[in-house]
């Protein structure tokens, strides 16, 4: 990275400011601090696909959410939507959660639900984070 930094700095003045490539450079050293981030924690990550995934299944579900037929079912959905996203975040099998937590919430009390949330699900309840494939 600090070969990468020495040579933003040299192509720095080579390239027109308002070009693509002087764009493209002077954006890299503005943000430096920004794009090196993940070298100071090995858990950040690299880059941000996990994000953009996430935000283009959204986007593409926003023109198809436009006419879910009335208010209600929308707020339905966007639950759904919600708690599905929930439960690949954190391994979790969306399908299998939803049966065993349908099942079990009936008697399960009311001030321990937290234990039934997607992230405490597979801890506590010992069931498999995804299917055997």
């Amino acid at each position: 990275m600090e070969r990468f930094h020495q040579w933003l700095s040299e192509q720095e003045g080579l390239h027109p400011p308002k070009g693509p490539m002087g764009k493209a450079v002077n954006y890299a050293l503005n943000n430096w601090e920004a794009l090196t981030r993940f070298l100071d924690n090995a858990y950040t990550p690299v880059d941000n696909n996990a994000s953009e995934r996430a935000l283009r299944m959204a986007a593409l579900g926003r023109k198809n959410y436009l006419f879910v037929g009335h208010e209600v079912a929308g707020q339905n959905l966007a639950g759904l939507y919600s708690l599905v996203a929930t439960c690949q975040a954190h391994d979790v099998n969306p399908e299998a959660y939803l049966a065993d937590v349908l099942l079990r919430i009936q008697t399960h009390p009311a001030s321990q639900l937290d234990e039934l949330l997607p992230q405490n699900w597979n801890r506590l309840f010992g069931r498999p984070e995804q299917p055997a494939q």
